[in-house]
């Protein structure tokens, strides 16, 4: 029997030590500052019961779920005329009662009705876990991803909206991003767009094809808004909406004569500019990476007020960020009238980026920080106290596990980027004193052991 080549599945990846010094770097910046503005770690399973994800991201988000089959003979229960007639819209719930996880947000929501008498509220929580998609594998696009969610249930204040923004604005300066932007805009100014065209029963039509126009134009907006239901005449009036563009005050002074005689309309732009002024008195610094973008509409259907997306402009890449307002998401679950906001941070597409802009700090590519050598059974048992001692201090070491010569101790050194070895040889045993060899300058000192203690503990 041949032997199996090994593989990964589509859209997923291995990670290296390498790679994941990294990646916790992204995960502890991040978690860094939701715990400055009060936020509180939950976690949930991978995968949820089916109907409990179905139905909450519109009916392309229900194409990309990951089913689980049912264990065992999951077609035993189904008869052949069955099979021969049953579509597989039909199948999926007969032969799967679950699946992966989409998101964190839904989640989230059956979270919050399942233990909702425990809850103080606001009740605001982050989370940091993998999710899946069946998604086609691209550049920044994987079927398994990390989502970082951070969400506040329990409160209606726009404050919350504004802090998010500053959230944004404070980790992507901690990864030394320089030139991003956070772009807003609100629901209720799409569902007012959709009532001024008079086409409110395609609401969710429009925003699903006016959510690809970065990917497809203007010309495949429209093209796709008359394949969905509209009329020439709507897709005119729609035109300077679509071609939109400038500084906050332009936007607005667009959408207020656009929105002139839509209630919900100008509900909308009235939250934007609420957001906008909370920004301002929290840190007027960040009002230069805020854009109002009429054009966003994030393709959830759980989005109700205010939408946020955040693009990096350094590098060719979609969203590192998103989120929104939902009013009511709760009450697919039973609970309702629980309002709620939160935002997500793509973890795999921020590396990417601070990986192409060679933005990791360099102790990130560090694990071990110092070896020390074992050239033979007297001076392994000389180095081990030091070893510990060095452990205790918090320091990161290791010995090598077997006596060899040093030519292969280096390399060892070397592949795993340990900055320093401490070399142990008859000299140094006789004189009670230990070889510190800095790997990167070459330099070599003989140092006693308190010596290198204080030595790491400067460092």
């Amino acid at each position: 029997m041949a032997k199996l080549k090994p593989t990964l599945a589509k859209g997923t990846r291995d990670f290296s030590p390498l790679v994941m010094e990294k990646r916790n770097y992204i995960f502890n910046t991040i978690k860094t500052v939701f715990k400055k503005y009060g936020y509180s770690e939950i976690q949930t399973p991978s995968f949820e019961n089916l109907d409990t994800l179905t139905g909450k991201y519109g009916e392309e988000g229900d194409q990309l779920i990951f089913k689980i089959l049912n264990s065992g003979d999951y077609l035993s229960k189904i008869s052949k005329d069955q099979l021969s007639t049953i579509a597989s819209k039909g199948l999926t719930p007969i032969i799967s009662e679950k699946a992966l996880r989409y998101d964190l947000t839904v989640p989230f929501a059956r979270y919050v009705v399942m233990h909702q008498n425990e809850i103080t509220y606001p009740f605001k929580r982050y989370q940091i876990q993998p999710v899946w998609r069946a998604d086609r594998p691209q550049r920044g696009r994987y079927r398994e991803f990390y989502q970082c969610d951070a969400d506040v249930v329990g409160s209606a204040s726009l404050l919350n909206e504004a802090e998010f923004i500053a959230i944004y604005f404070e980790v992507l300066g901690k990864f030394g991003l320089k030139d991003f932007s956070i772009k807003i805009n609100n629901r209720k100014v799409l569902a007012g767009i959709a009532d001024v065209l008079d086409r409110s029963d395609l609401l969710i039509e429009m925003t699903v094809a006016i959510d690809k126009l970065d990917k497809i134009g203007v010309k495949g907006v429209e093209k796709e808004l008359i394949e969905r239901g509209f009329t020439e005449s709507n897709v005119e009036k729609l035109n300077p909406i679509l071609q939109s563009s400038g500084s906050i005050d332009d936007q607005l002074l667009l959408l207020n004569a656009f929105l002139e005689n839509s209630i919900i309309g100008k509900k909308g732009i009235e939250e934007i500019e609420e957001v906008i002024s909370y920004v301002n008195i929290l840190d007027p610094q960040i009002l230069n990476k805020l854009q109002l973008d009429i054009t966003l509409a994030r393709g959830l259907n759980y989005y109700t007020g205010t939408i946020l997306e955040v693009k990096t402009n350094e590098v060719v890449m979609g969203s590192i960020g998103g989120g929104g307002r939902y009013d009511d998401l709760t009450g697919m679950f039973g609970l309702a009238g629980l309002t709620g906001v939160g935002i997500s941070f793509g973890a795999d597409r921020i590396y990417d980026v601070l990986e192409e802009l060679n933005l990791f700090p360099q102790d990130t590519e560090e694990g071990t920080k110092v070896l020390i050598s074992n050239f033979d059974l007297a001076a392994e048992k000389y180095s081990l106290p030091l070893l510990q001692r060095l452990r205790k201090e918090g320091i990161a070491a290791e010995i090598y596990p077997t006596a060899a010569k040093l030519k292969k101790q280096m390399s060892y050194a070397h592949t795993k980027n340990i900055p320093f070895v401490i070399l142990v040889g008859e000299e140094e045993m006789q004189k009670g004193q230990y070889t510190l060899k800095d790997m990167k300058s070459g330099d070599q000192q003989q140092l006693t052991e308190s010596e290198l203690l204080k030595y790491f503990g400067e460092e």
